[in-house]
């Protein structure tokens, strides 16, 4: 089943309101999808947004997957914020992914906040939102209920699957996953499994969001007072990790913020600390506190290179890849995807490397890089004429 505009309840900033957030499909309406936890969830919704025509073969699909705060709008005005999507450098007419060309999907994860099944959703067993009920996702689960939309649209094989960051390990956890139903992935700025260091980065964000005296156990969504102090410093925390100390200097270095002198205060003195109270205020009003510790937590549980080592999970793999780290990355370093690399080397699988020179960070895929959007059309052409797609 689908609705191609359904209102959903959401729950944003200190206001409680509708947001109309696009196409829904219903999933798992006859058999429920197992969770890695152990839960079964059924007739669960998934938001998404399509851009582009799906050819008449079906074989011209791409499906992006976005970073740990993004949602469905990667090449289309974002209906809370209103502004453009998150990847309308890379996604559109024309554009490295080109949707004169290509059907591209973007999904909400199950666990997020603009429409799929995560913690604000209401559970029939309560009539209220689950909060903290919710069960335990994991980045597997996400790709499980990817399939399952894809499914439903008819869409047997992706021509590709990519994205950056969390949307990088759901890349190669759908090549991993689904290999027969993946022909090419781009893995960017990612890691088969998430470092020790970044998972205490993610611990600090949660304990950030629990301290806050709204935070009420998970449910503040009963008391309407929502944790936003909390979550404005959780992501003024993990807005840091995102930037590189080249471009923070670059950008800010130590210019005062609309004065001429210091303060000798703990006001904004400086502009990067009026910018990081930004990047959180404006966080808060478009994402959801519990949706935050679910999908921080996926993200830290992720782990392909387990029980057996990396390559396995690619043995005898027909998908070919493209890996992308860039220079400046200290969050997901180059060494990581050096080591997806290597692995699928081990393997013989078709794997390309490209380490992009910058000094944006982690947050380039996100940005205009020419060499980056070089990369990722050339390897799309590469293997649409593979696939003979015109």
């Amino acid at each position: 089943m689908e609705t191609q505009q359904e209102t959903s309840l959401s729950f944003f900033g200190p206001a409680y309101r509708e947001v109309a957030v696009g196409r829904i499909a219903t999933l798992a309406t006859d058999a429920p999808l197992k969770l890695e936890c152990g839960a079964d969830i059924r007739s669960f919704p998934l938001a998404y947004q399509t851009y582009g025509t799906l050819n008449a073969a079906k074989s011209n699909a791409i499906l992006v997957c976005h970073g740990l705060t993004g949602d469905q709008y990667a090449a289309s005005i974002h209906p809370v914020t209103g502004k453009p999507g998150w990847w309308e450098s890379l996604v559109g007419p024309g554009m490295a992914i080109d949707t004169n060309r290509f059907f591209v999907i973007a999904t909400n994860v199950i666990g997020g906040c603009m429409g799929s099944f995560g913690p604000k959703s209401v559970n029939p067993a309560t009539g209220k939102p689950y909060g903290l009920d919710f069960p335990v996702v994991t980045i597997g689960d996400m790709v499980r209920a990817q399939a399952l939309l894809l499914d439903q649209l008819g869409i047997d094989r992706l021509f590709c699957v990519l994205g950056g960051s969390m949307g990088g390990m759901i890349t190669l956890a759908w090549a991993a996953l689904f290999p027969q139903r993946v022909f090419s992935a781009i893995p960017i700025a990612t890691s088969a499994r998430h470092s020790a260091q970044n998972i205490a980065f993610h611990e600090i964000g949660r304990q950030s969001i629990m301290i806050d005296p709204d935070w009420n156990g998970g449910r503040y969504y009963d008391t309407r007072k929502f944790p936003i102090k909390g979550l404005s410093v959780a992501r003024m925390a993990a807005h840091v990790t995102y930037l590189s100390e080249n471009a923070l200097h670059r950008k800010f270095g130590r210019a005062l913020q609309d004065r001429e002198q210091v303060s000798f205060g703990f006001e904004a003195d400086f502009k990067v600390e009026s910018y990081l109270r930004h990047q959180g205020a404006s966080f808060v009003e478009r994402f959801d506190a519990n949706s935050y510790f679910y999908i921080t937590r996926a993200m830290d549980y992720f782990d392909l290179t387990e029980n057996g080592g990396l390559a396995r999970h690619f043995l005898n793999t027909k998908t070919r890849f493209l890996v992308i780290s860039f220079s400046s990355d200290w969050l997901f370093p180059t060494s990581e995807s050096r080591s997806i690399m290597r692995a699928l080397n081990a393997v013989a699988a078709n794997v390309s490397f490209a380490e992009i020179a910058t000094d944006k960070g982690h947050d380039a895929f996100l940005l205009d890089e020419p060499e980056f959007s070089a990369a990722v059309r050339g390897f799309i052409q590469g293997a649409a004429e593979k696939c003979k797609i015109a």
